[in-house]
């Protein structure tokens, strides 16, 4: 627009701030663009909520106040013909490499292709360094600096952790304790008669291995670098990094579910990590259900407010948000083309020819469903007889933690699952089940993907679940079938191109697998179509991209409401205070004359309910003020009118409950300040028209993914709710103003 601030030619930014800020806005413009765009005729599942904040969220350049912004802000420069790019040390449990030793001073390195790997190797606007263990013990020096060498080629730097502090903060906290939880399996039972198993030891080794990697990303840190901590091995991470650095930006995201609180306050430890993570600036998960269930926690345990940015701290604002991961899906569908995963296809096809091909990829492992899957198969086989000589199920079990007695036993019973359904409905001939515990190269997997018919996902808790992506990505020629549990994350991305099945319920699987085997040519392309569009779009390195954007924006939203609040002129409001002659002091109560939280929430470890307390330091000065005659005191509250009446019984002042919706002396009645004939109209229009706005958006970006549909909406009628409640509020509170201001004369308002 003509005089705007933003119109300025790209090539030559005046400041630093100014192409940070127009960077932003870019990058939100280009998102929304990129949709409308790609969308066409095609159906399209846009993934909105990595980036709600885009959503809801109305840039004013003109507003910004370039001075102050600028202070403070150091680092984000981006990589243009003058300026280098950002680092991003990236701070996970293992490092991605393998790592032997060859000699006294020489290592093999291998590097490991995974998700996370894929995502950052696309980032190509920073300068990535990952900061982790190599998952093997050295405890000379020599060994140290040759492998601190060899991996500083690879842009790591290992963390050099003892065995004692891997066996109980790795095997033990972290896989004993925190993963079971977060899956909802429960705690195990606490081995107090050995000093390594208890739960205090578990904890103090899980610190300290924290507080160690937390000193190396210190050793390495530089001014602007962004910091991205991995997984429930490192929740204490974004604590220790703060302590020590204030002013570090920190980004912690979350692997797998993270449970209702009705499950994590089982945890001894439930308070300081919560506190712990809330350190960082961002706290990202894979859905918005793993986000709820954290602001929930932090509302129920911690006593800290909730709002649909995340969760509110002494003033501070973590923000809390869904980034669903995704896969390479280039890289897969590539795969397809070569000559030996050709190879792999035409062998498959005639191994299985005549015969539907079910496919099931799982770490054998307790959340995973896999009894609960070939039981389900079994039934399918028992009510469908004519499909027994017609399908087979391939099932890969990549075996994990063998020396476990649990995992060894749910191994035990899958071989005799598998066994028994062979021999009710094999034939000399052919098995209805094949079974391998082992792993496949990428190559084979690929090929596998590409011929099977229906993949069959049971997941009894998963946090993603990308083997839904990669059998999607394989399936352009094939369009097969996903049959994927409501139980794992990709549910919410993948649903309305799947059925959704509950893995408990062995009789709906069974006909699931019916339905989709059976399931006309055409609605199997449009479910696949749909899918494919999502798995090929919402990438892992759009994931990583977005995520560290977003920790970008969070800093500067932060250096923006930092900046926007006027600080009190201290001086100038004692000598105004001593002038004058008739005063009013507007106090608020809760959180500002309150007993802190941490305090009043957890009495002997018991949460009990928050009942807001007046602080006993504060008691005396107030009952000073008060009995000052120049002096009037209101204190303002969302509390309701027993809670003051409770706190302020004694003190002479004015009492405002519920928002200033009550007020009154404290030696006299409550009155109300609403008027009798106030028109609250504009509430309803206001809630529609941004009801039909969002409404109409989330059709034309969503299409049929009512899944997807129904959480969007669920987001934004409470942001709704909180814009109409916070516009009724202020509403409330000027006019409790005017009723203090006829009741009073004073001239100085504090």
């Amino acid at each position: 627009m003509p005089g705007s601030k933003c119109n300025v030619d790209p090539a030559t930014p005046k400041s630093r701030t100014e192409r940070l800020m127009k960077e932003r806005n870019l990058r939100k413009l280009n998102r929304v663009f990129n949709l409308n765009e790609k969308a066409g005729d095609s159906l399209r599942d846009a993934d909105l909520f990595s980036n709600d904040s885009a959503l809801t969220e109305t840039e004013n350049c003109a507003s910004l106040n370039e001075e102050e912004l600028s202070e403070g802000i150091d680092g984000y420069e981006r990589q243009d013909q003058r300026l280098p790019k950002q680092r991003l040390l990236v701070v996970a449990n293992r490092l991605p490499v393998s790592a032997v030793r060859q000699g006294k001073d020489s290592w093999q390195l291998e590097i490991s292709v995974g998700g996370l790997v894929s995502a950052l190797l696309g980032l190509k606007e920073f300068d990535a360094r990952w900061i982790g263990w190599a998952g093997v013990n050295v405890p000379d020096e020599i060994g140290q600096e040759a492998l601190t060498k060899a991996l500083a080629e690879k842009k790591c730097i290992p963390v050099f952790l003892d065995e004692d502090t891997v066996h109980q903060y790795y095997n033990g906290y972290c896989n004993n304790i925190i993963w079971p939880l977060f899956h909802y399996l429960g705690l195990p039972q606490e081995d107090r008669l050995s000093t390594t198993r208890s739960f205090q030891s578990q904890f103090d080794a899980y610190k300290k291995a924290n507080q160690m990697f937390a000193d190396v990303v210190h050793e390495h840190y530089e001014e602007g670098d962004v910091v991205w901590c991995h997984d429930y091995h490192l929740m204490f991470l974004p604590r220790c990094l703060k302590e020590k650095n204030s002013n570090i930006k920190v980004g912690w995201f979350l692997h797998t579910p993270f449970p209702s609180s009705e499950i994590h306050r089982m945890l001894p430890s439930r308070r300081d990590l919560l506190e712990s993570v809330l350190a960082a600036d961002l706290v990202g998960f894979h859905t918005y259900d793993y986000a709820r269930h954290f602001v929930s926690a932090c509302t129920r345990i911690l006593g800290l407010e909730g709002t649909p940015e995340g969760v509110e701290n002494q003033g501070k604002l973590t923000r809390v948000a869904a980034f669903p991961i995704g896969i390479d899906s280039d890289r897969f569908i590539r795969a397809l083309e070569l000559p030996q995963v050709q190879d792999h296809i035409k062998e498959l096809k005639e191994r299985f020819a005549g015969r539907k091909v079910m496919l099931g990829v799982d770490r054998l492992d307790m959340i995973k469903g896999i009894p609960q899957k070939i039981l389900a198969f079994e039934e399918f086989l028992e009510e469908n007889p004519e499909w027994r000589d017609k399908v087979v199920l391939l099932q890969i079990a990549v075996p994990t933690r063998t020396d476990v007695p649990e995992y060894q036993k749910l191994s035990s019973q899958v071989h005799e699952i598998v066994g028994r359904i062979n021999g009710r409905f094999g034939t000399l001939t052919a098995v209805p089940i094949h079974h391998l515990d082992r792993s496949l190269d990428f190559h084979a997997l690929c090929a596998l993907y590409a011929v099977t018919d229906v993949a069959l996902i049971t997941s009894l808790r998963d946090g993603m679940n990308l083997v839904s992506y990669e059998f999607v990505a394989c399936q352009a020629s094939k369009k097969g079938v996903l049959i994927l549990s409501e139980f794992a994350g990709a549910a919410q991305s993948l649903g309305a191109g799947a059925l959704l099945v509950n893995p408990w319920n062995i009789a709906e699987v069974a006909a699931s697998i019916s339905q989709a085997l059976n399931m006309p040519a055409d609605e199997r392309e449009k479910m696949h179509q749909h899918n494919f569009m999502h798995v090929t779009t919402h990438t892992s390195q759009e994931w990583a991209a977005t995520f560290v954007s977003e920790l970008n924006d969070t800093i500067i939203e932060a250096q923006l409401r930092t900046r926007q609040v006027p600080l009190l002129p201290v001086k100038v409001a004692v000598e105004r205070y001593l002038q004058s002659n008739n005063r009013l002091l507007m106090l608020g109560f809760n959180a500002t004359l309150t007993e802190p939280a941490n305090t009043q929430g957890v009495r002997g470890g018991h949460i009990r309910e928050l009942q807001s307390r007046l602080h006993p330091e504060i008691k005396e000065t107030l009952k000073k003020l008060c009995d000052d005659r120049r002096t009037n005191i209101v204190i303002l509250s969302g509390s309701d009118r027993a809670v003051l009446d409770d706190n302020f019984r004694e003190y002479n002042l004015w009492l405002a409950a519920e928002n200033g919706m009550f007020l009154r002396h404290s030696t006299g009645e409550w009155m109300t300040t609403m008027p009798e004939n106030l028109n609250m109209d504009w509430v309803d229009s206001v809630k529609k028209e941004h009801l039909d706005l969002i409404l109409s958006f989330v059709k034309l970006h969503l299409y049929g993914n009512t899944s997807m549909q129904r959480v969007i909406l669920e987001s934004f009628n409470q942001r709704i709710c909180y814009s109409i409640s916070g516009l009724v509020l202020f509403q409330t509170q000027l006019l409790m103003l005017s009723k203090v201001i006829d009741l009073l004369r004073f001239d100085l308002l504090v």
